[in-house]
């Protein structure tokens, strides 16, 4: 039921622009590869997301388009957030949480390993 769940956020994040998607469909693989081998084949063979999710099944690879998409939007999620005058605590706390993400994308490979 998780990973259905997720599929459906995913699928609205490929409506609404603000909303990532592949990290949504990502954790869906991680459900569906122990619970439902079928539903992961369907994810890892989609025509849109499949590479990126294969890629990242197999060897945690996060496209350079990707990082800089995720940067871009963190950083203009930010800037609204500190527009809108929150408390201090909460842009420290989203800060944080950003720079984590984003230190973690960053220790990702770009590309596939050669073999």
């Amino acid at each position: 039921l998780l990973g259905l769940a997720l599929v459906g956020l995913g699928i609205i994040g490929i409506l609404l622009p603000v909303m990532p998607t592949t990290i949504f469909f990502i954790l869906a693989l991680a459900c569906f590869t122990r619970s439902s081998p079928k539903l992961a084949t369907w994810l890892l063979e989609h025509p849109r997301y499949g590479a990126t999710l294969r890629h990242w099944h197999s060897h945690k690879v996060v496209p350079l388009k990707a990082k800089w998409f995720a940067g871009i939007g963190m950083l203009a999620g930010f800037i609204l957030l500190v527009l809108s005058t929150p408390p201090i605590w909460i842009i420290a706390l989203v800060a944080g949480i950003e720079l984590a993400v984003m230190a973690y994308l960053l220790t990702r490979p770009s590309r596939i390993p050669e073999m």
